[in-house]
């Protein structure tokens, strides 16, 4: 089953990428399957807007890894406080975004972020404020909250359960030695979720890289966002719209290789640090 649903797909998108289909005369023949080799990917990496999405995405990644992070870890911090009220409460108000599939939540955002349907935008306008969240300046952090507001409850959870593993015993030593909050969390709570932060780091990372969905879906919502805004739509295009399958399994397997060496790159320079003390 492994060999057959995870091994078997990269294999065929790998092999793929290095043959065209070529068409003869005047294309009235069918067209022949032909080994280019690395063809393909060179005509990728020549593209001058599929260099200008890896770009855009290695920026969504920039503003989307941190703000993930931060604000998973600042709500689970919060909620795991001694005097949060309603932990439980909180916990399911801050999951349920994450049950929304992704299509529905772009949907829902997008609506939020025109102005003709949005009441937030109206209120801001009726008070001389005028916003445009699908602005080509502003588009790509408008993309940034939808992912944020859909997986920043997951990565929650995950933190609260490492938090929640910690012993009691560690919380009362240090507040008899004198310890203030700032400093149990500091010298006791990060130290031990380490392992976590890393984990949803990790897998943050991988789907930031992954953006296709938000942008596919409020695409016809705005021109800043082109048939080929990210690698992934870029190579979604090419295999449905231009009709070239083998140009967007190129394209696929440099999204892949670029993930791998994000988090190669990452685990690495986090590994270094473990070595030392927090």
């Amino acid at each position: 089953m492994f060999a057959l649903f995870f091994v078997a797909p990269i294999v065929f998108a790998v092999v793929d990428s290095l043959f065209a289909q070529k068409s003869s005369g005047l294309g009235l023949t069918a067209p022949t399957r032909e080994f280019v080799f690395m063809d393909n990917y060179v005509a990728a990496l020549s593209s001058p807007a599929f260099l200008a999405s890896l770009g855009r995405l290695v920026a969504f990644s920039a503003i989307e890894v941190p703000l993930m992070v931060v604000t998973a870890l600042a709500l689970a911090l919060l909620l795991g406080a001694a005097a949060a009220r309603f932990p439980r409460l909180f916990r399911v108000t801050y999951f349920m975004p994450y049950g929304v599939p992704g299509v529905i939540a772009a949907l829902l955002w997008g609506f939020l972020y025109i102005p003709a349907t949005s009441p937030v935008l109206q209120l801001l306008g009726a008070v001389g404020i005028h916003a445009n969240p699908l602005s080509s300046d502003a588009v790509l952090f408008a993309i940034a909250n939808i992912a944020l507001w859909g997986f920043a409850g997951y990565n929650m959870l995950i933190l609260i359960a490492a938090l929640d593993a910690i012993p009691s015993d560690l919380y009362e030593a240090a507040r008899l030695d004198g310890a203030g909050e700032w400093r149990v969390i500091w010298h006791i709570k990060l130290p031990l979720i380490r392992p976590s932060i890393v984990l949803i780091t990790l897998f943050t990372i991988i789907g930031t890289l992954q953006l296709f969905v938000e942008p596919l879906v409020l695409r016809p919502l705005t021109t800043a966002i082109s048939s080929d805004y990210t690698p992934n739509l870029a190579a979604y295009n090419q295999a449905f719209t231009q009709g070239n399958p083998n140009l967007a399994a190129a394209m696929a397997v440099i999204v892949a290789l670029l993930a791998f060496a994000f988090s190669a790159l990452f685990l690495r320079i986090v590994n270094r640090k473990g070595n030392r003390a927090w």
